[in-house]
């Protein structure tokens, strides 16, 4: 594996770590997000990472490694019904249905997502540092 490989593939981590930074923030933000129906009631999201291989074809590699997002998909638990019947939104049961984020699990995700950004950062540094070393060996 050469340094620019280290570089591709730190970058595209850090690329779908910022993804899922994001879609974490978008959950925290609309935790509490009310609604009149179950159907519009928001829903928490999560990014799909998928590993990219390098295929060696011909003694030459015809793919990227590294991480990429293949997409973001909706959580299938149920909104939260809570009876509020004095809401502007609740139903005619006095009901209305908040988003099923769980804030505990969302801020769980939240430490794990930086960390890993401030991980895929480290490694560029540091590879930066061996490949100015390389340079300095080389010249």
């Amino acid at each position: 594996m050469s340094l620019e490989q280290i570089f591709a593939i730190a970058g595209s981590a850090l690329s779908a770590e910022s993804v899922r930074l994001n879609t974490v923030s978008s959950n925290l933000a609309n935790a509490e997000t009310v609604s009149g129906t179950s159907d519009q009631a928001y829903r928490a999201r999560e990014p799909v990472f998928a590993s990219m291989l390098a295929q060696q074809v011909a003694g030459q590699e015809s793919e990227s490694v590294g991480v990429r997002v293949v997409g973001v998909v909706e959580s299938a638990a149920p909104p939260r019904m809570e009876y509020r019947p004095d809401h502007p939104l609740a139903d005619e049961n006095g009901n209305v249905f908040l988003s099923n984020v769980n804030t505990m699990e969302q801020l769980a995700d939240l430490i794990s997502a930086s960390r890993s950004y401030q991980t895929n950062v480290e490694v560029l540094n540091t590879s930066k540092q061996l490949y100015l070393k390389t340079l300095e060996l080389g010249g």
